[in-house]
């Protein structure tokens, strides 16, 4: 585990960075969601052609119309494929994911389903995000319930938190998985050596909290796969006392947007202090470059979005607000969990057969609907 003492905030260019960078000589193709969002497609175009290059070749998908005319006639490393449908925020996620199967959404999925993409990124509906994920991409074999994992600001150094929204109702047993599938995703993604994890609760006993979350604590600290720390508060999340904090969908997204309203809230008051007198400004400008540094910590676009462990292949849930660097860091995320050992792992841990190909949906494993 890293060391909590007091340090700079580690720029969270350092992680992207080696997504952009790929540790293989792959390439790989990530289809985008190009409808979703609330500034699509204008800003989804934009960060697409961002992080496109060589080895990212990134496949549109949305109104042909639309979209075609957002692309310069020598746009390299994109294309574009025709979706007439959109999914909207106000859609019923498991009904658009089974009706709506010419929106960008849904054909994005089949794409990677079919092998024509090797990850997925959308800015749009996060449920209807999930249940055409279970239709179309696929669970490992073994996989009881997939998580989204989001990659959250610490001091000094991002945490990865999981579940923030996939599951409101939940089984001991799956908190477990979320830790094997925290973890790997801490070490492969993250590239944290040895990340211990923390499951989030009312106090550090093991006796405190809900039966179920008392049980999960006695899974995780029996499973010898587990580099497991006890239990953790709200107060540690961003005090990092773990790499991973794993939870239920409903108590996660609480957590995940109150750090985010917070971070922003404080930064305004910053803001407010500094500009309160000429002095105060001065002193402004001196730590500026800091103050910049501590601003894109804790700005959700530096990642990009929510890996959504547990599929066959990458699928990431970018920010729905998304402008186009939270749309280029969401699918260099994509990118890296292609080039990753993130699945393989995955697989591996929970005692299945790894998939022959990020891009694979064809082991049958987790179809349906999203689960209650």
């Amino acid at each position: 585990m890293a060391d909590t003492s007091v340090e700079r905030y580690k720029s969270p260019h350092e992680v992207t960075a080696a997504w952009s960078a790929g540790a293989s000589g792959r390439t790989v193709r990530v289809a985008v969601d190009a409808m979703g969002g609330d500034h699509a497609p204008d800003e989804v175009v934009k960060g697409a052609l961002e992080a496109a290059g060589e080895r990212l070749q990134v496949v549109l998908v949305g109104d042909e119309a639309r979209v075609g005319r957002l692309l310069p006639p020598d746009a390299r490393h994109v294309e574009l494929v025709h979706a007439p449908d959109v999914v909207t925020f106000h859609d019923e996620p498991v009904a658009a994911a089974r009706k709506k199967t010419e929106s960008s959404l849904v054909v994005g999925m089949k794409l990677v389903h079919e092998g024509m993409a090797d990850a997925f990124v959308s800015a749009g509906n996060t449920g209807a995000v999930v249940a055409a994920s279970l239709l179309y991409v696929h669970r490992i074999r073994g996989v009881q319930r997939p998580a989204i994992c989001s990659i959250m600001p610490a001091m000094p150094t991002p945490v990865a938190c999981l579940d923030i929204g996939a599951n409101a109702e939940y089984r001991p047993e799956h908190l477990r998985q979320f830790a094997v599938m925290g973890q790997a995703f801490a070490r492969e993604v993250m590239g944290i050596a040895d990340p211990q994890v923390g499951l989030l609760s009312i106090g550090e006993e093991e006796t405190k909290g809900t039966s179920d979350v008392i049980e999960a604590h006695l899974l995780m600290a029996a499973d010898p796969r587990i580099s497991f720390y006890g239990n953790v508060e709200g107060r540690d999340i961003m005090n990092r006392v773990v790499d991973v904090v794993v939870t239920d969908g409903f108590t996660g997204n609480v957590a995940l947007k109150t750090i985010e309203g917070t971070a922003k809230a404080v930064m305004k008051a910053l803001r407010q202090a500094i500009d309160a007198n000429v002095g105060t400004k001065i002193g402004g400008a001196l730590l500026r470059s800091e103050l910049h540094r501590v601003r894109d910590a804790l700005d959700p676009e530096e990642f990009g979005g929510a890996f959504l462990v547990g599929m066959q292949a990458p699928v990431i849930i970018a920010h729905g607000n998304s402008y186009a660097r939270g749309i280029a860091n969401a699918v260099r995320q994509g990118a890296r969990g292609v080039v990753s050992d993130l699945l393989p792992t995955i697989a591996r841990e929970l005692g299945a057969v790894a998939p022959p190909g990020a891009g694979a949906g064809d082991d049958g494993a987790g179809g349906g609907a999203p689960e209650a």
